[in-house]
Order: structure tokens, then C-alpha cells, then sequence
């Protein structure tokens, strides 16, 4: 299944895509993307439903594929050639660092330069959807805890992060630095998450085009070790890091927003988003 939410900002309705790639309310079926419908019970109800038996939704705007997200954690440098154009060794651990929940908005919503930045960046990221409350769950578990997959931007302001102190968040945490969506592709139609082709352009150039092949640590080991430190709940998301290609590793100059660009990205069968650049 594929699942989104649509409309304006803060009264997005839940919908499915049927097999024409027609959106279809779920309103009435469940409140919301979230929680309960996206557990084991929640998804076999929706999988019971003829979607072309549902209402069609003439919206245009495309909201976050998960509401009420709990925890946005994200995973950093978990590509090896990532870490190497970030001149960083690769972690022997994941590195996990959290998302301000504030950051997230539609796949297709403007990203915002935050103001005094000179260093805003682009990710383009697998994200991982819990589906199933996770803690100390083994790896030969782990799988079990998840509803989907979803295409994420996260979007970075490299001096924020590195050069102004303390931890990573302030450097990812800024208002629509997290395209999340288009939506959200049930893990049932995902076989292997750890095969998957990534991309992302900026005003029609390919910068990063990857493979979560050379993930360091793939999506069945960041499941069962995060949930070692935090117990993961229905609808919480996991960002699991970007191959090479971002604006900071660029030679011999590193490129950075300016706002006027057109940041398009996507990953095979999880659809594509597109984001035009502004100033907040």
C-alpha cells in the first residue's frame, strides 16, 4: 500500500493511493496516518479495504506521509564515501543525533533558509516508519517493528551544525528542513530496503546518486539498535542517512543554498519530492 495525507497544512486527510495512482480518502476509516493505523492491526484493516470503493480526493497539496510523528531520529554518516567527503572516519557505532519534530512538513512544501545562514545543504535519505512499539528488540526481531518506507530530505545547515558548538540539532532541527512523503509504501512492497537506487538534483544537476546498498549500518541493525536507547513507538521515523553528493563535500568548493533553486530527489519505488528553495 501506499499511503499519504492531503491538504492544507495542519488539516491534511488521510488517503491511499489506489492501483490507477488515484488518491483516496481513508477519512471515516482512521483519524490519521499515525499511531494505531500504522500498526500490524491497523495496516491488515486498511489492506481489507477496496481503495477504488473510497472517495476520491481532489487535493493538490501533499502533506507529511506520517502524522503526529513521535520521534524524528536520524542517523548520520552511515555511508562510508559520505563520511569520506565529510573528512570524518566511519563510525564504528551509529550515530544518532534528533530531528526537532517543528522541522517536518510536506514533500513538496518550500525549504526555508534559515535567517544568517550561509551553509544550508541538502540529504536525500531513506526513512523508516516504526510500525511496532520496539525495545531492546533483536536484530532477527527488528523488521517485525516496521510499517514502511519513506523518501526524506534532510535538509542541513552545515556551519549551525559543525562550527557554532554543542551536538548536531541546531543544524537540522530548523523550521522545513524535513521533507518527509510523498508517501508512505507499507513494508509488505519493499522486499529489500538495502537495495534500493537514491538521487537528488538541484536546478536539474545530479548531485548524489546513491544506493542504500553502501548503507555502513542497514535498516535491520538501526532498528535493533536504537531501540537499545529509546524504546520506538507507531509513527516514529528514522532518517538512515545520506550516500555522498551533499553541497558540503563538493570539490574544489563546497556549493551551498542560495533560494531560487529546485531540489528534486527520490528513491525507487517511494516516489519523488520537489522543493523549491526560500528565506525564512
Amino acid at each position: 500500500m501506499k499511503l499519504l495525507r492531503v491538504g492544507e497544512a495542519g488539516a491534511e486527510v488521510p488517503a491511499i493511493l489506489d492501483a490507477a495512482g488515484k488518491v483516496r480518502s481513508l477519512a471515516g476509516v482512521v483519524p490519521d496516518i499515525a499511531g494505531g493505523a500504522l500498526t500490524p492491526e491497523g495496516l491488515a484493516r486498511l489492506r481489507s479495504l477496496d481503495p477504488a470503493s473510497l472517495p476520491e480526493i481532489t487535493a493538490t497539496r501533499i502533506g507529511p506521509c506520517v502524522g503526529q510523528v513521535g520521534k524524528f531520529i536520524c542517523i548520520g554518516l552511515n555511508y562510508a564515501d559520505h563520511a569520506a567527503e565529510s573528512n570524518l572516519p566511519v563510525p564504528k557505532e551509529p550515530v544518532i543525533f534528533l530531528k526537532a519534530n517543528s522541522a517536518i512538513m510536506g514533500p513538496n512544501d518550500d525549504v526555508l533558509i534559515p535567517r544568517g545562514s550561509k551553509k544550508t545543504d541538502w540529504e536525500v535519505e531513506l526513512g523508516v516508519v516504526i510500525g511496532k512499539r520496539a525495545s531492546y528488540v533483536s536484530e532477527a526481531e527488528a523488521m517485525d517493528h516496521v510499517a514502511g518506507y519513506c523518501v526524506i530530505n534532510d535538509v542541513s545547515e552545515r556551519e549551525y551544525q559543525i562550527e557554532r558548538g554543542g551536538t548536531w540539532d541546531k543544524g537540522k532541527g530548523c523550521d522545513t528542513f524535513g521533507p518527509i512523503g510523498p508517501w508512505l509504501v507499507t513494508a509488505d512492497e519493499v522486499p529489500d530496503p538495502q537495495a534500493l537506487s537514491m538521487w537528488l538534483e538541484v536546478d536539474g544537476k545530479r548531485y548524489q546518486n546513491g544506493s542504500t546498498r553502501t548503507m555502513v549500518f542497514g535498516v535491520r541493525h538501526l532498528v535493533h539498535y536504537v531501540s537499545q536507547f529509546m524504546s520506538l513507538n507507531p509513527g516514529d521515523v528514522i532518517s538512515t542517512g545520506t550516500p555522498p553528493g551533499v553541497g558540503m563535500g563538493q570539490k574544489p568548493e563546497p556549493v551551498y543554498l542560495k533560494g531560487g533553486e529546485v531540489i528534486r530527489l527520490g528513491i525507487e519505488g517511494l516516489g519523488e519530492q520537489r522543493q523549491r528553495v526560500g528565506h525564512a
